[in-house]
Order: structure tokens, then sequence, then C-alpha cells
């Protein structure tokens, strides 16, 4: 079996979001963190970009709106400590 480029990233997307979810259930990343968000982000983004090449529409919707969650967890996450000051943003 031959995997074509877009396939290749999107196994990457799809990595990025099973080990970052494998990371908070066994308790080594926060879900509030910025890697989590990141990771959860850019793999869907990556999902996304296999996806032109060979759509789908279910799993268009679901990494469209997994990247939208992840946008918003980040944005949440720097007016929250833009607010309070207690840590940067980067932590």
């Amino acid at each position: 079996m031959t995997l074509a480029f877009h396939d290749v990233i999107g196994t990457i997307g799809v990595a990025m979001i099973v080990g970052s979810f494998f990371l908070l259930q066994i308790q080594r990343v926060d879900s509030e963190s910025a890697f989590y968000s990141l990771f959860n982000g850019v793999g869907a983004a990556l999902i996304l970009f296999s996806l032109y090449f060979e759509f789908n529409l279910a799993s268009f919707l679901l990494e469209f709106f997994w990247l939208i969650a992840s946008i918003v967890g980040l944005l949440r996450r720097r007016k929250k400590y833009k607010l309070d000051g207690t840590r940067k943003p980067s932590e």
C-alpha cells in the first residue's frame, strides 16, 4: 500500500489529536494548557488539509468544529492569563 502525501499529513494530524488525548487521560497534560489546544488545533488542520484531496463531509465537519474549539480554548486561555496576570500564556 502506497500512501499519498496528503494521507501522510492527515495521519500525522490523527496522531497529534489521539496523542494529546492520551496524554490528557494519563494526566501528563492539562486540558487548559496551550500544548493541548495547539496539538488538537494543528492536528485538526492537518486532517482538514488531507480532506481537501479526498473529501468526506462527516470528517470535515468533525475536524472543522474540533479546530474551532481548539482556537476558542487558546483565546480563552490567553484572555484569562492576560486579565489576572498569574502566568504567561506560554506556560
